[in-house]
């Protein structure tokens, strides 16, 4: 049996795993249906947004006959103007960028120490401790109004902005989340060699714990933001129109005996433009780090 022989079946054999793995590859690629699919629930979601434009763009006559404008007119820097001169969005908009913020960054801090606690930390109570930080989350939020609006009467921070923050320093679904996420993206071993290398509580942190939890921690930053920006039943209740928030100064342009549809559209666009901004300046980051924790996982 000569040397040719011999490497034949392994080079054929090589051909055929090359192939395999091709046709395994291949079955990656989206097809038309998928393209399809996928083009139709993105209509779908951006019906509403659309729609809000459309109608911002419009008179309130417009609207109110029938058929419904189906396209842009030509009014829509006009309502805005308007809605951002009767709403004072000028006050709201750096308010709630400020509230959003504070809530954001204070949230995705004390969520992930508390989290790496519940995941990697042995210490007693832990099990009771953590079913009970999940059960508030079945408590209605509207059963603490009172008493959290008495307390803040009580510390004298009526109409402030921190009344709003305070309450949601940190929540129970960010604790869970990233609870769960580092149980599985963040090793033992890991922590125990930043251990024996003498690296104190604080390094172990800011060095193995942020790190590992980038991807779950921008997550729960957009959604944090996008929560914290769009709650009105709080701040309604805890803010007056001299300090809004954009929320509660959106409330105000609907107060009227005929309130104005187009203009109440035109602020709920103005109101919605920063999510927006925020989504396209920081979505692939987001998306990136989702796709990161995945493959890490």
């Amino acid at each position: 049996m000569t040397t040719s022989e011999l490497t034949l079946p392994q080079a054929g054999g090589k051909g055929r795993r090359s192939r395999r793995v091709m046709g395994a590859g291949k079955q990656l690629h989206a097809g038309p249906v998928t393209y399809l699919v996928l083009a139709l629930f993105a209509l779908i979601s951006l019906a509403p947004l659309v729609w809000t434009a459309i109608a911002a763009s419009r008179t309130d006559r417009r609207l109110a006959e029938t058929p419904p404008p189906l396209w842009f007119g030509g009014n829509l820097f006009k309502n805005m103007q308007t809605a951002w001169d009767e709403a004072g969005l000028g006050t709201a908009m750096v308010n709630s960028v400020v509230v959003a913020g504070a809530i954001t960054i204070s949230t995705v801090l004390f969520s992930t120490l508390a989290g790496f606690a519940f995941a990697k930390l042995r210490f007693r109570f832990s099990g009771f401790l953590l079913l009970l930080t999940i059960g508030t989350m079945m408590i209605p939020p509207q059963l603490a109004v009172v008493p959290l609006y008495l307390w803040m009467a009580d510390l004298g921070w009526s109409n402030q902005l921190q009344t709003v923050i305070l309450p949601t320093l940190v929540t129970a679904f960010g604790t869970f989340f990233m609870r769960q996420y580092l149980v599985q993206a963040l090793p033992t071993e890991l922590i125990e060699a930043a251990r024996v290398d003498g690296a104190s509580s604080i390094r172990v942190v800011w060095h193995v714990v942020f790190p590992a939890a980038r991807p779950a921690m921008a997550v729960l930053g957009l959604l944090t933001f996008v929560f914290a920006w769009n709650d009105f039943l709080w701040p309604i209740i805890a803010l007056n129109q001299q300090n809004p928030t954009v929320q509660v100064a959106l409330n105000s342009l609907g107060t009227g005996y005929v309130p104005d549809q187009a203009v109440i559209m035109a602020g709920a666009f103005l109101g919605t433009l920063p999510l927006l901004i925020a989504f396209l300046l920081f979505g692939k980051q987001i998306v990136g780090g989702i796709m990161q924790g995945a493959i890490k996982g």
